[in-house]
Order: structure tokens, then C-alpha cells, then sequence
């Protein structure tokens, strides 16, 4: 397998307390320069806007709009990858944090001995995505479906399943769920990373605004149901239960 280099871009999308984007933005700015990896924050047309900001949005996008508008706007810097990760998470293991993730796609990909699609971190706890929660003493493991709070993903592998299909549902939620399951099915490899963890408080920013969780849920609901059927809640706890096997490396 012919293997480029992966140039990555972090985006942090700002929406709710400017202090929490603040707080994820500098802790990963000390690497922006020794990686060449650009640490950008996207604000969503927060109400309460971000100083420092790398695009300010003139209307909310909601998740799947601002991850399209990353995604494009990353390629044509002529990046390879982007990281979109929530501004409510922050990094709990030991830096560096880009280094880490860059030596790692390029390990995983040579063991591998094909693309990684999406990588994350792993949880310190999560009351959605048990397979995703950190292992002591982990490495690394191949899984069925993936969360976007933090996900490292490969524009090409991206665009080579057809993007991020969510224009029935800009909201977002759910959106992760098809995307991981389409680059699955394509042959990509999803990675947690044990040894990369973060902490992430959830809902963060919606909880603050009236009626929006409800819609959110709804909406996610509709869409899953149109492309994985109506047991899509079974469907998706047994790719969470399911234990891949871990091929040339891995724990």
C-alpha cells in the first residue's frame, strides 16, 4: 500500500462557553508549531463569540454543517486529515498530543497494512460508547463504530464513501454513527486509542438551549431509521458489543 504522510488540521468547533474552547485551544497549541499541524477554531455563531477564533460562522451550522465546512475548508489547505473535536473535551493523558496521534496513524496504517479511516481517543467514561471507554494498561483496538466527539478522519476516505450524508439531518446526531458504519462496510479500519484519552462533558452547550435535545433526538431517530431500519438501536449496540480482531498489533 502506497502511504502519504498524514497532514493533519485540528478544528475545535466553538459553541457555549468561550472558556471551555479556550482551555482545549491552549492546551494543544504548544505542539500547533513542532507538528505542523494547524489548531483552528471554528465558531459556529456562538452567541457568546471567541476571541481568537479561525472562521466565525454567520449563522449555526449545528455539527454536521460546521464538520462539512471544516472538511472542505482543511482539503484545500491541502490537508490529508482533520481532527474536529468538540470544544467540551480535554486531553487526561500525557503529551504530546498531535505527536502521538501522527506517529500513531502511521504505525497503525503499516501494521495494518491498510487505510484508517477514522481514529479517536479513548474515553475516560462514557454513558454511550462503552467500546470507546479507556483500558489500563490498553494499546490500541480496532472497533464496529465509532463516537464524534474527537474523530481523526481521512478526508480521502471520507469523500470515497460519499461524505458525510446528513443533509436530512443537520443537527448532527446519529451522523457519526452512518459514517462510521459506511467506512466499516468500505474497509477501513475505526481505531480507539488507549493510550490517547480525553474527558469529555456531554451536551455541554445543548442543554442550554430550550427544546434543542428533543429536536436533536428526533431528528436522529428519523435518520437512523431510514438507513439502518427500525431495530437501529440493537444494530448499533451489538456493533459497540462486537470484539474485532486486532490483525497485526494491537491489545
Amino acid at each position: 500500500m502506497t502511504r502519504t504522510l498524514p497532514r493533519i488540521a485540528v478544528v475545535i468547533l466553538h459553541y457555549g462557553d468561550p472558556r471551555l474552547t479556550r482551555r482545549l485551544h491552549e492546551q494543544l497549541l504548544p505542539e500547533a508549531q513542532s507538528t505542523d499541524t494547524p489548531v483552528l477554531v471554528l465558531d459556529n455563531a456562538a452567541p457568546e463569540s471567541y476571541p481568537d477564533a479561525w472562521v466565525r460562522l454567520a449563522e449555526n451550522r449545528f455539527w454536521a454543517g460546521a464538520f462539512d465546512y471544516a472538511v472542505r475548508a482543511v482539503r484545500d489547505m491541502g490537508r490529508t486529515h482533520v481532527w474536529f473535536c468538540n470544544n467540551d473535551v480535554v486531553f487526561t493523558s500525557r503529551p504530546p498530543h498531535l505527536g502521538r496521534a501522527l506517529g500513531r496513524l502511521a504505525q497503525l496504517e503499516a501494521g495494518l497494512g491498510r487505510r484508517v479511516g477514522l481514529y479517536s481517543p479513548a474515553f475516560e467514561a462514557s454513558p454511550y460508547h462503552p467500546q470507546m471507554v479507556a483500558r489500563p494498561g490498553g494499546d490500541w483496538r480496532l472497533v464496529r463504530v465509532l463516537d464524534g466527539v474527537a474523530p481523526l478522519v481521512s478526508l480521502d476516505a471520507l469523500e470515497a464513501v460519499g461524505g458525510l450524508d446528513a443533509a436530512d439531518n443537520p443537527r448532527g446526531y446519529g451522523v457519526d454513527i452512518w459514517l462510521a458504519a459506511r467506512l466499516h462496510d468500505a474497509g477501513y479500519a475505526l481505531v480507539v486509542d488507549d493510550r490517547l484519552t480525553l474527558r469529555h462533558r456531554h451536551h455541554t452547550a445543548a442543554r442550554d438551549v430550550p427544546g434543542f435535545l428533543d429536536a436533536a433526538a428526533r431528528a436522529e431517530a428519523a435518520y437512523l431509521t431510514a438507513r439502518l431500519g427500525t431495530a437501529y438501536r440493537a444494530r448499533i449496540a451489538a456493533w459497540q458489543a462486537e470484539t474485532l480482531p486486532t490483525e497485526k498489533g494491537g491489545a
